[in-house]
C-alpha cells in the first residue's frame, strides 16, 4: 500500500468528518444498525430459516440495490439452490469450523447466483473487526491506494484472496491508529472512508481482458461468475433466466433466457461458457440445443483467444456455422456493470412500491 497516499486521504477524511458531523454520524449509525441486525443471525437461526427469513437476511444488503423487486430475485435464488442448501451454506460461511478461505470457496462452489459482493457484505456486518466488504467501490479504493495484488474481477476472488484482502483492511486500520487517526473503528468504518473519500470523483480503472484461469479452481470461479452474470443480465432485460438447465435431449447448458409471447409459445436463448475443457463438447452441446425448436439463439461465451479457436472449429460445420454467436467475457462484465448502475439509479426513484419489493 502507498502509505503516504493513504495518510493524505485520511487527513482529508478527518477534515471532512469535522465539517459534516451530522451526516457522518447518521451514515455510520445506519451502517452499524445494519450490522447489529446481521449479528442476530446466529448459527441456529440460519439453519432454520424460512423463505421469508432469507428475504429478511438478503433484502437490506447494498449488494441487492440493483433489484427493484427483491422478492422476485430472492425467490429465484431459493428455487435455484433450494432452501436447505442456502441454510446450510450461510451457516457454514459464518460459523463453520474450517478456515474462512475454505468456507468461502465452498460457498462459491455450491451456491449459484450469490457472489463476492453479497458474501463479503454479510461477513463484514457479522464480523466487522475481521472481514472486509468487497465491491466495485472497494476495488477502486484499493487500486488507488496501490494495495498489492488487488483483483480486477470477481472471478479472482477465491477464499485465499478474500482472507488476504481482509488482512490488508485490518493493517489499514492499524496504520491509521498508529498515525493518530482514530476515525476508523472497524472495517465497516473503513468501507465508509473508501466510499466517502478515496474513490469519489475518480473513475474506476480501465477494464482489461479477463485473465485466463491458471488452474481448475480459478477456471470454476471464472465459469460460475460469468454464468451468473449472464443470468442476471437476462433478468434485468425482463427474461426468465435460469442456469444449468436441459433444453434438449443431451443438452444441458450454462444459462438460458426465456420469454413467452402470447399464444405463440416460447423463445429461448442459450449460452455456453467456455473456460477450460473440450471445445468440441461445447459445440456439440450447442448443436443439440438447436434441436429444441423454441431455441432461437445459441451463444458461445469465452475469452478472445478461445473464441477464435471456437470460430475455426465451427467454420467447417455448415449446420451451426451461421447460428452460433460469440460473446467475450469482458463484454459480459461491462454490460452487467452498466445495467447494475442503471438499475440502482432507477431504483433510487422509488418507483416500485415497498409492498412488492
Amino acid at each position: 500500500m502507498n502509505e503516504k497516499k493513504y495518510l493524505s486521504y485520511l487527513k482529508q477524511y478527518h477534515q471532512w468528518l469535522q465539517s459534516h458531523k451530522v451526516k457522518a454520524k447518521e451514515d455510520l449509525a445506519e451502517r452499524e444498525n445494519h450490522a447489529k441486525e446481521m449479528r442476530k443471525y446466529d448459527k441456529n437461526r440460519l439453519l432454520n430459516m424460512s423463505a421469508e427469513d432469507v428475504y429478511d437476511l438478503l433484502s437490506p444488503l447494498w449488494a441487492m440495490a440493483m433489484w427493484g423487486n427483491k422478492h422476485y430475485k430472492i425467490d429465484n435464488l431459493i428455487e435455484t439452490n433450494t432452501i436447505e442448501l442456502m441454510r446450510a451454506q450461510f451457516a457454514n460461511l459464518l460459523y463453520g469450523k474450517d478456515s474462512l478461505a475454505k468456507r468461502w470457496d465452498e460457498f462459491r462452489q455450491k451456491v449459484k447466483g450469490i457472489g463476492p459482493a453479497i458474501m463479503s457484505e454479510i461477513l463484514n456486518k457479522a464480523f466487522p473487526d475481521e472481514c472486509i466488504l468487497w465491491n466495485s467501490k472497494t476495488k477502486t479504493g484499493f487500486t488507488i491506494l496501490d494495495v498489492p495484488n488487488t483483483p480486477k474481477y470477481d472471478s479472482a476472488m477465491d477464499g485465499k484472496m478474500y482472507a488476504y484482502l481482509s488482512e490488508c483492511g485490518m493493517k489499514m486500520l492499524e496504520c491509521a491508529k498508529n498515525n493518530g487517526y482514530h476515525d476508523l473503528e472497524n472495517l465497516i468504518a473503513l468501507d465508509y472512508f473508501i466510499w466517502q473519500e478515496v474513490q469519489k470523483d475518480i473513475d474506476e480503472p480501465e477494464q482489461k481482458e479477463v485473465e485466463v484461469p491458471k488452474n481448475k479452481k480459478e477456471s470454476t470461479f471464472v465459469h460460475n461468475d460469468i454464468r451468473d452474470k449472464i443470468k442476471e443480465i437476462g433478468e434485468c432485460l425482463g427474461f426468465k433466466a435460469t442456469t444449468e438447465v436441459s433444453v434438449a435431449n443431451g443438452a444441458r447448458v450454462d444459462a438460458v433466457w426465456e420469454v413467452s409471447i402470447g399464444n405463440m409459445g416460447r423463445i429461448i436463448y442459450v449460452f455456453e461458457v467456455q473456460t477450460s475443457g473440450s471445445i468440441d463438447s461445447l459445440i456439440l452441446n450447442l448443436m443439440k440445443a438447436k434441436n429444441n425448436k423454441a431455441v432461437q439463439g445459441i451463444v458461445a461465451v469465452s475469452d478472445a483467444e478461445q473464441i477464435e479457436k471456437i470460430r475455426k472449429e465451427v467454420e467447417a460445420l455448415s449446420d451451426v456455422n451461421k447460428d452460433i454467436k460469440y460473446w467475450d467475457y469482458t463484454d459480459v462484465l461491462e454490460v452487467h456493470e452498466a445495467l447494475q448502475k442503471a438499475n440502482e439509479s432507477i431504483n433510487k426513484l422509488g418507483l416500485v412500491p415497498a409492498s412488492i419489493k
